[in-house]
């Protein structure tokens, strides 16, 4: 269970790829806090 592990994080970190135990995901999910609300100044 190391970097030549190919099923672990940190094997799947070494090797530069992706699958079930790190997914290639787009960043955070939707909701996350990252938009805001639009405010005029007077």
């Amino acid at each position: 269970m190391g970097k030549g592990d190919k099923r672990t994080k940190r094997g799947k970190l070494y090797r530069g790829t992706h699958g079930k135990t790190r997914p290639a995901g787009k960043g955070r999910p939707a909701g996350s806090g990252t938009a805001r609300k639009a405010t005029t100044v007077k």
